[in-house]
């Protein structure tokens, strides 16, 4: 199981963090006097230089990494260039075509090299947090490199040769460019606990919302930040708290905090207090929006003749990520049949073999805007039975009901009956390696389905939807997704359902790719 899928999964064994940095310091805030409250201030500001340092040593450290990767790329990329080219590797045919789609001297010289990190630069490839990961941003990033030198040439070659010069060579260098960066970032997503790029953070706020965001991927374990504890905001003393909102210089000071998160609902006095010792101490602020768990939107600061707003943005898919997720299901759709078409033969000929019936199953599922298709798979059980017991188990499950024995495996819950005499010999056996969801590669060839996605729901649980439920209806159902990757039949009906709103509301690519 992916442990960067899995950690919002676990809130409770997360939250843990936030209770292991140390004794209490002491919850209620003493009064301070004027001679105290200088005192602390200028501690804070005799630290500040170091933690500064300590900042800039880390975004020059990622500088100097990501910057390495990516001329480490572009030199694999020059060397296969070259090869293709000559003829070496595909032959001459296609080393000409290379050469005419490829122009001599833009993979071949520094000036690209040049032109790449420029590009990077300018659209803020090298920033912190999910920027070196986003892929949207690192093809604007190849797209504007690769249209420096091709600037000339636009006025003295001819406009389609240009266009199909200025795609490839975009393509093929963010097709590299990604490789290596995503290679690289899963590698280092489980030693970041061990290197100095983890900042050292503590959570401002009520516990139950500190632990709520230490639970999250950035605060986790092996996330961005290393979380040292919580400072807890209420009155009341909390001994597994560091301390109170009076104790924040001290506790900056002790524990050698860099990185301040203000998670919970601080009075206008207490966020300028919050603020102006962790600005002092040269400390990061972040604060989590209070909108954050407003259910379908994001919130972007907007500013108006200078006043700042929030604007609240609803999480869907946006029309270029649909155009890309279309592209990348048809292409591996197509693909992966091409490749397991003998497989597939064979396995139809087993199922026909074993059981009277038809090779495929046909059955109603709920797709995007409450769309009704036909899913396609291997049939696994006898034909022409009932599944009166299927529509109870998913009704008692919806309910949160405690399950029978017969529907039961070692007291967690299931999706699909354990002890089925409706299932064949071989249709044990293929829902088991999960070889009977194959054929849906026709589903996303015909555009019912996707590659990832949510779980396609029956129709008599979409009847009974809560509300929130109807965001899985917003992407197309997958033949794989978070669910399954996180848990599949050991999690909870609603489990299932929220990690697939998580899905909807935080797709990009590359998870795309993590879960398959």
């Amino acid at each position: 199981m992916d442990p960067v899928l899995t950690d919002s999964v676990s809130a409770a064994e997360s939250s843990r963090a936030i209770r292991s940095g140390g004794p209490s310091v002491g919850v209620n805030a003493p009064q301070y006097t004027p001679r105290e409250v200088q005192h602390d201030r200028l501690s804070l500001q005799r630290r500040a230089p170091s933690t500064l340092r300590r900042h800039l040593a880390r975004a020059v450290g990622r500088f100097a990494v990501l910057l390495t990767v990516d001329l480490t790329a572009f030199a694999i990329l020059r060397e296969l260039y070259r090869s293709v080219g000559e003829g070496a590797l595909l032959g001459d045919w296609i080393g000409d075509t290379v050469q005419q789609l490829l122009p001599a001297g833009y993979l071949d010289g520094w000036q690209y090299a040049l032109a790449l990190i420029l590009g990077l630069m300018v659209t803020g490839n090298y920033g912190a947090g999910d920027r070196r990961r986003d892929a949207a941003r690192l093809f604007w990033g190849c797209a504007l490199a690769t249209a420096l030198p091709l600037w000339a040439p636009i006025w003295n070659r001819g406009l389609g040769l240009v266009a199909a010069q200025y795609s490839v060579t975009t393509i093929v260098v963010w097709l590299g460019l990604v490789a290596i960066r995503f290679g690289i970032d899963a590698v280092d997503a489980r030693i970041v606990n061990r290197t100095p790029a983890a900042s050292r953070a503590i959570l401002i706020g009520a516990e139950r919302e500190c632990a709520e965001l230490a639970s999250r991927p950035a605060f986790a374990p092996r996330g961005d930040y290393i979380v040292l504890g919580f400072v807890d905001s209420a009155a009341t003393p909390n001994a597994r708290a560091l301390g109170g909102l009076g104790d924040l210089p001290s506790l900056i000071q002790q524990y050698g905090v860099e990185t301040v998160v203000v998670c919970g609902h601080l009075s206008d006095v207490e966020l300028r207090n919050v603020v102006e010792q962790s600005i002092a101490a040269g400390c990061h602020i972040l604060t989590v929006p209070r909108t954050f768990e407003l259910a379908g939107v994001q919130p972007s600061v907007v500013w108006n003749r200078g006043q700042p707003l929030v604007e609240l943005t609803a999480q869907t898919l946006k029309a270029q990520q649909l155009v890309i997720k279309r592209a990348v299901d048809v292409a591996g759709a197509a693909l992966g049949l091409f490749i397991l078409a003998p497989l597939l033969l064979l396995l139809a000929v087993i199922v026909k073999l074993d059981s009277r019936g038809p090779v495929f199953f046909r059955q109603e599922r709920i797709g995007s805007g409450g769309r009704r298709f036909s899913v396609l798979k291997f049939r696994t059980m006898r034909d022409g039975v009932s599944d009166h017991a299927h529509r109870r188990l998913v009704t008692q499950m919806m309910r949160g009901e405690n399950l029978p024995a017969e529907i039961a495996h070692d007291g967690r819950p299931i999706f699909k009956l354990t002890r089925d005499d409706r299932v064949t010999r071989v249709g044990r056996w293929l829902r088991r390696m999960s070889l009977d969801e194959l054929p849906q590669l026709f589903n996303v060839l015909w555009g019912d389905m996707s590659l990832v996605g949510p779980r396609p729901p029956l129709p008599y649980e979409f009847e009974a939807y809560d509300h929130w439920q109807f965001d899985r209806l917003q992407v197309k159902p997958g033949i794989t997704g978070l669910w399954q990757v996180s848990g599949r039949n050991l999690l909870t009906y609603r489990q299932m359902c929220e990690l697939d709103v998580t899905y909807v509301r935080c797709w990009s690519l590359w998870l795309d790719i993590r879960i398959l």
